[in-house]
């Protein structure tokens, strides 16, 4: 993947517009949760100690364009992000033309609020990278987007190169599934195949063993013939899993599914959970996680692996009892020697619940832009960072 680094150019003197994702919860004027300004932190900080000018940009919540509305004001974030780089951000709502001064850091108010910023108007992007001699996309979690602070800025800014946190994200994605270290084990969970099918489809032409779980597992397991009683599946797309199956299969590759499985009657955190083999499955039970068994299984298949990439917990792990699957395959991927790369709000969660955020290769933040670089698809801010190269 060929594209320019902040980390490779001279930034003295220089006027550099960094675009930051610091979509942050806000309620009643407060931060909820800081985690995205502080992983900003880094990028802005290497410009400004290389002496450079430097202006941040972000978009926060879903403001109608041509209205800044008292909720869609970066105030707070600005006031955030001064506390942590001890130094004050004021925030420009009229920014046409600014010229930023070696070492002076300001934010641009709410780029959502900007007419032609959704619809990647050129007029808009020329605004922006007026303002720079160089830009820097380091919001990977934007880059499923062509809008006018993503793309079109790095379309007309006189350099265009990625950030700290973006060559980082770049860099796992491709290590994972460019020129992965072999065998490469995805796991793919979650409530629905619907939702993930084109990624199941795209991750058959490239892994080497497929682990499903959730809603997921108990279409696949449909598709095999396996009675799941009342789980949550879709039959619908059983042929599509079959597809998936086959395809993986005949690069000898494998899907291997649960043979033991833990389930309840209803989903409630104070059902009392049932192991179970798999043939002995009810008409009235719910698979909710794989049994210790599958488990034990797949963390074996997992150690093994070169690259692991994980999306999705493989049972209802929000519940403790429906959670030891989920568990066991952390604590491989944890244990694993190869790359792991984990991606997805409830991979995150999951995460974070079992303890293993610093021994996982890399965690990423990008949420739909992770998933749609699982499922092969261009993203258009980085397409244009290519261009750019």
């Amino acid at each position: 993947m060929n594209f320019k680094k902040l980390t490779d150019l001279s930034l003295a003197g220089k006027r550099v517009l960094i675009r930051v994702d610091m979509n942050v919860p806000i309620a009643d004027g407060k931060i909820g949760d800081d985690t995205r300004i502080r992983a900003s932190l880094p990028t802005i900080q290497h410009c400004l100690q290389a002496g450079a000018g430097v202006i941040v940009m972000t978009h926060l919540g879903r403001p109608t364009e041509g209205q800044v509305n008292a909720e869609d004001r970066l105030e707070p974030v600005a006031q955030r992000l001064g506390e942590l780089l001890e130094k004050n951000v004021p925030v420009l709502a009229d920014w046409a033309g600014y010229q930023v001064a070696a070492g002076d850091l300001v934010m641009l108010e709410n780029v959502r609020c900007n007419v032609g910023e959704k619809k990647n108007k050129d007029e808009l992007g020329q605004a922006y990278a007026a303002l720079c001699d160089i830009f820097v996309h380091d919001a990977f979690g934007t880059s499923h987007r062509a809008e006018a602070s993503t793309y079109a800025v790095a379309k007309f800014a006189p350099t265009a190169c990625a950030g700290l946190l973006m060559a980082a994200e770049l860099d796992a994605l491709g290590k994972a599934l460019a020129q992965p270290k072999r065998p490469l084990v995805a796991i793919v969970a979650g409530s629905k195949v619907s939702t993930k099918l084109t990624i199941l489809e795209a991750l058959a032409d490239k892994v080497d063993q497929l682990i499903v779980g959730g809603g997921i597992a108990n279409t696949f397991l449909l598709a095999e013939g396996k009675a799941i009683g009342k789980s949550l599946a879709e039959p619908d797309l059983v042929e599509q899993a079959r597809t998936v199956i086959n395809k993986i299969q005949a690069r000898g590759g494998n899907v291997p599914l649960p043979t033991d499985v833990v389930v309840g009657k209803k989903f409630d955190a104070s059902e009392p959970a049932v192991t179970k083999v798999l043939s002995d499955v009810a008409s009235d039970d719910m698979i909710f996680d794989i049994g210790p068994d599958s488990a034990t299984a797949l963390a074996e298949l997992i150690s093994k692996a070169g690259t692991i990439v994980w999306n999705g917990p493989v049972g209802v792990f929000e519940f403790d009892q429906f959670g030891q699957g989920t568990r066991t395959l952390a604590n491989a991927i944890a244990n694993s020697p190869g790359f792991s790369i984990a991606g997805g709000g409830d991979t995150l969660a999951a995460v974070a619940k079992y303890g293993i955020t610093d021994q996982v290769g890399y965690i990423s933040t990008g949420g739909g832009a992770f998933l749609e670089f699982l499922e092969g698809k261009t993203l258009p801010a980085v397409e244009i960072l290519g261009q750019r190269a």
